[in-house]
């Protein structure tokens, strides 16, 4: 089964420079308003995690530049959960500009989990996440 995620954002003034193009860290930031609307979609929002005991920072993004967004252009951020056998959450993403059609972006990020209590990185996959995974039909 594929999981997937669309989310629609407008480019805001403060995230481009004088000369009305996007600076470039907020592709990555992009990324995570897809992963939130994914979250949303699936049960998988931090909170979620959280409250399961476990917190899931970012250890590796990487994001190729395609095209330039500007101030007022729309974003489609395409996200797409790849399932591992790792103790670890994978996406890709797909960044593309609605008006023109035109891919801007594309990329990954990958996240570990970490006890809350200790910070310690998990090793195996926690239980919850197991569930979650039968759940939508990856185990």
């Amino acid at each position: 089964m594929e999981l997937t995620e669309r989310a629609n954002i407008l480019v805001k003034f403060n995230e481009a420079d004088p000369l009305g193009i996007v600076w470039h860290g907020h592709y990555v930031r992009y990324f995570e308003d897809g992963r939130e609307a994914f979250g949303e979609k699936y049960g998988l929002r931090y909170l979620d995690i959280f409250n399961h005991g476990y917190t899931v920072p970012v250890v590796k993004v990487e994001c190729n530049y395609k095209r330039s967004l500007r101030y007022g252009d729309r974003v489609i951020v395409e996200v797409k959960y790849e399932d591992t056998p790792a103790a670890k959450i994978k996406f890709t993403y797909r960044l593309y500009n609605p008006a023109t059609g035109e891919l801007v972006a594309d990329g990954s990020s990958v996240q570990v989990f970490l006890d809350t209590a200790t910070s310690s990185l998990q090793l195996s996959i926690p239980p919850f996440f197991e569930a979650w995974k039968k759940q939508w039909g990856l185990l």
